[in-house]
């Protein structure tokens, strides 16, 4: 039985990860400061403890880590609510990682999995993205992951840190396929940026995170994509066929905004070497998936880590 702590438990990645956690039978200590996040995301669970507060806060890191003596760490904790709080970006993505990653060198960890995002790569110069490809993150967001994971690998820890494509599923409300489900109910267009994005369902992502928390998995740096990008107007167009919905207006296509980028493919062939895994739902499936749980839950309030799309 393993003793994981998991940062930022109440967002979607968080959440999923520790619901297929504990229905494994491991037990948990999840801590979040639910600024794009709510406590209600985790059920209550005898195996679960939840703490609000934030990573930044060493002494409360120290004491959680102290007190709970996890085994594995899965970091999830990110701060991206509003682009132009650099300082923010800072002390959680940066200090906050900090604070996590002495803590579990201080208590040797047997393995702790790193969440990053893929727009560390900034515009992509090659078609798939390789880990080969250089760093030059255009938004505070990805400039301070590209730091927070920097930190990360002098540590000496047995880790793995993700360079994720979009993942989506339950409780993912940020996003295009979020943005776009709610207009299409509510009989709105939209205004879509002519880009393309990887998409990698939340069930291939959980059977990832099996394989990688494993104590002899490989370590280092990973692509987890499913090797095909798709328009996100396509997005768009295939959500509107699944809701059944024929607007009046078409979306208008607008170029991506100056901290976005235009296109990344990644590269996973590396990620599916090192572990044996790969993708195996396509996007048409896991749109309907996506459809029927915001049907039966809703599809919740968005934050995005864009200038562009604030407000």
């Amino acid at each position: 039985m393993r003793r994981v702590l998991v940062t930022g438990g109440g967002g979607c990645l968080g959440a999923n990860v520790i619901g297929h956690l504990l229905a494994a039978g491991d037990v948990v200590l999840s801590v979040d400061n639910q600024a794009t996040s709510a406590a209600a995301s985790l059920a209550p669970h005898p195996n679960l403890e939840s703490v609000s507060g934030t990573i930044a806060d060493r002494a409360m890191v120290d004491d959680l880590f102290d007190r709970f003596r996890p085994s594995h760490v899965v970091h999830s904790a990110a701060a991206y609510k509003d682009p132009d709080d650099w300082a923010e970006d800072v002390s959680t993505n940066v200090i906050g990682t900090i604070n996590v990653t002495c803590a579990a060198m201080r208590l040797k960890v047997r393995r702790f999995i790193n969440f990053q995002t893929s727009l560390c790569y900034g515009r992509a110069v090659e078609r798939p993205v390789t880990l080969a490809h250089p760093l030059a993150p255009l938004s505070s967001y990805a400039v301070s992951k590209n730091a927070a994971e920097r930190y990360l690998g002098l540590s000496g820890l047995s880790y793995a840190s993700f360079r994720m494509a979009i993942i989506y599923g339950p409780r993912h409300y940020s996003g295009p396929i979020p943005t776009f489900y709610k207009r299409l109910k509510a009989g709105l267009s939209c205004t879509i940026a002519d880009t393309r994005r990887d998409f990698v369902a939340m069930e291939d992502f959980l059977r990832l995170m099996d394989l990688a928390l494993d104590d002899q998995a490989p370590g280092g740096v990973f692509n987890v994509g499913s090797g095909q990008d798709h328009a996100i107007k396509t997005v768009f167009d295939r959500l509107a066929d699944i809701l059944g919905v024929r607007l009046a207006e078409p979306p208008a296509v607008m170029p991506p905004n100056a901290d976005d980028v235009s296109n990344l493919l990644l590269d996973p062939s590396a990620t599916e070497a090192a572990f044996g895994w790969k993708t195996t739902i396509g996007l048409d499936d896991g749109l309907r998936r996506q459809v029927a749980w915001y049907d039966a839950h809703g599809a919740g309030q968005g934050f995005t880590h864009l200038r562009g799309g604030k407000g």
